[in-house]
């Protein structure tokens, strides 16, 4: 694939179009980045590899009506970033809100990068969107007149936050799960890990025939071939070390997605929730760490919470107007100057100065989990502290989901539709995972019927291993090593990538993460490991690396502070710089491990 695309009246030109508004005519170039014996089983489909559950599941619904869907999820079912989403999703479902309303909120909270024409359709397909899981069975949260309840939070000038008490992501997930579960065109395949997407190239174009994944309980490597592909994989929050993320969120789909000669984009913008739960700050510490910080919801703040310093002195005026109802990306750096200031650990989010009904209403599943740990949140405050939350840029898609690799479609975090912009507006990422997730049906159907599935050509790819004979001593020490170096990595990242940045630390960043990845391939390599080899740790250690240096070529080409990016050394938005930066594929032929597909890539015409 060339490693330039041209923009015409909007339109990005890949051979499939990209439908684009404005402010995509234009980019911040980044150069190509060049990153320093067991069972098998063949499965076909005609549509439909997925991983963010309400994603998968909204989709698989509709083009199961065409088609046999296999989705595929590396854990349980509701693992999923779904799962953990409290707050709600924005919609225009009140007389005195609009669509205009709601797109101007997004683009200022996305420091006015985001794209307007995803913009435009978000806002408007949102509340149809909404209505439909109604219609499916999804019990939201209704006021005394009957009437849906609608909460605010920062960044919104109107009350348009449909929820489920502060569990709406579980609640989404359990009505499409009941829906889901008795189709019969449908086949889920719990605890399967992706390891690479299953790519040929057709004259200058990339084709996407599939995955191979890992079946983690039986260690046992599986080949889909399918006509066409969606990833719905998620983030990337645990290239940090505290993130709101699920465990699953290891960047797998971004990283599979680049090595497929995907174009990315945006991936210096990661936001960090202002409101983890600090678990140093409660009176009764948890026994062990957690895998994922507890987020508490921007729904609070909404409610009327209150940030203070641990002096009780309230602090967010000091630095924006608009207080905790601010943006995300303000809120989090208020807080971050406050700590470094204060030499303190956490700040505190109080909103005991509101009823103890409405809040054990509005917030059953934060003052349970906080009374576990000796803290009421009706007297007391809560501590929080910020964390990795949400991957603003990603796998670059049109209005349909559509990416410049035929046959692959995106939605959710592991896209980047233009919609956030340099800033996610508060609960507008389940609207746009399922406006995106419904608007790659119909092109994907047409794309799946004008396609043909060859089996015969799942030969084409060399076959990943498990490294069953290495021995068990050896993979104890790998996994130890890798264990070891995933703490690393994201010690670096915290240290150099996080809230507040610069040129000078950015590239010390750069220049330990190489250092840091060469060491860990030298130490595999030099024990055995082969390029084809596969263990869910060390795959995830390989995504790991591949986002991280993403997150950071990313960041240094752009000198400028927008949104969730700041720069001390260029601390100032720039107009002129109000262009997305773009990660083109590149030839990965040498590199790291990270950066390569455990195949060759085939070149055979007119696969599809």
């Amino acid at each position: 694939m060339a490693a330039s695309i041209a923009y015409v009246g909007g339109h990005l030109q890949y051979g499939v179009n990209f439908c684009m508004g404005q402010s995509y005519k234009q980019a911040i170039w980044v150069p190509s980045v060049t990153f320093n014996g067991c069972l098998q089983r063949e499965l076909s489909w005609s549509c439909g590899v997925s991983k963010f559950l309400q994603i998968r599941l909204r989709y698989a619904l509709e083009v199961a009506k065409h088609g046999s869907v296999a989705i595929i999820t590396k854990a349980e079912p509701h693992e999923s970033n779904t799962n953990y989403a409290q707050g709600g999703v924005s919609a225009v479902l009140c007389p005195s809100d609009s669509v205009e309303s709601h797109m101007q909120d997004t683009i200022v909270a996305g420091a006015y990068l985001c794209d307007e024409e995803s913009v435009k359709v978000v806002c408007t397909e949102g509340p149809d969107r909404i209505r439909e899981l109604i219609a499916m069975g999804a019990s939201f949260d209704h006021g005394d007149d009957g009437n849906l309840h609608l909460a605010r939070e920062g960044g919104h000038s109107h009350h348009r936050i449909v929820h489920a008490a502060d569990m709406t992501g579980r609640e989404i997930e359990r009505a499409l799960l009941e829906a889901v579960v008795n189709d019969p065109n449908i086949s889920v395949f719990k605890h399967h890990f992706a390891i690479d997407l299953l790519t040929s190239q057709d004259g200058s174009d990339t084709v996407c025939h599939g995955i191979d994944a890992l079946n983690t309980e039986t260690q046992e490597v599986v080949r889909f071939i399918s006509k066409v592909t969606l990833l719905a994989s998620g983030g990337a929050g645990h290239i940090y070390p505290s993130t709101t993320n699920p465990l699953v969120a290891t960047g797998d789909g971004m990283a599979m997605a680049h090595r497929a000669q995907a174009v990315i984009s945006n991936m210096e913008f990661v936001q960090f929730h202002p409101t983890a739960l600090a678990d140093e700050g409660l009176p009764i510490k948890p026994k062990k760490t957690r895998e994922n910080s507890f987020l508490i919801t921007e729904a609070v703040r909404g409610d009327g919470g209150i940030l203070y310093n641990l002096s009780m002195e309230r602090f967010m005026p000091l630095y924006d107007g608009r207080a905790e109802l601010a943006p995300r990306d303000v809120v989090a750096r208020s807080i971050d100057d406050q700590l470094k200031k204060r030499n303190e650990k956490y700040v505190l989010l109080d909103i005991s100065h509101k009823p103890r009904e409405k809040i054990l209403s509005h917030f059953p599943n934060i003052a349970n989990e906080c009374l576990q740990h000796g803290l009421d949140i009706t007297q007391q405050p809560i501590p929080v502290v910020p964390a990795a939350h949400y991957m603003c840029g990603g796998v670059r898609a049109g209005l349909q989901g559509e990416t410049n690799v035929h046959g692959l479609y995106v939605a959710g975090e592991v896209a980047c539709t233009g919609l956030h912009g340099a800033n996610r507006l508060a609960s507008n990422s389940l609207l746009e995972a399922l406006v995106f997730a419904r608007r790659a049906v119909q092109p994907s159907i047409n794309y799946m019927k004008s396609s043909s599935l060859d089996l015969s050509a799942s030969s084409l790819w060399t076959r990943p291993l498990v490294p069953k004979s290495l021995g068990s001593d050896v993979m104890h020490k790998i996994l130890r090593i890798t264990k070891e170096v995933r703490k690393e990595l994201q010690s670096i990242m915290w240290k150099y990538v996080g809230i507040v940045r610069s040129t000078s630390r950015l590239q010390e960043a750069e220049q330990k993460i190489g250092k840091l990845e060469a060491k860990w391939e030298t130490y595999l390599f030099e024990h055995g490991w082969q390029q084809t080899m596969v263990a869910l740790e060390a795959c995830e250690m390989r995504n790991l690396f591949c986002c991280a240096k993403l997150v950071v070529s990313s960041a240094l080409a752009r000198h400028e502070s927008r949104g969730l990016h700041y720069m001390t050394d260029f601390p100032h938005l720039e107009e002129s710089k109000r262009l997305p930066t773009v990660i083109f594929p590149s030839s990965h032929t040498t590199g790291t491990w990270s950066s390569r597909q455990l195949h060759q890539q085939p070149i055979v015409k007119s696969m599809v």
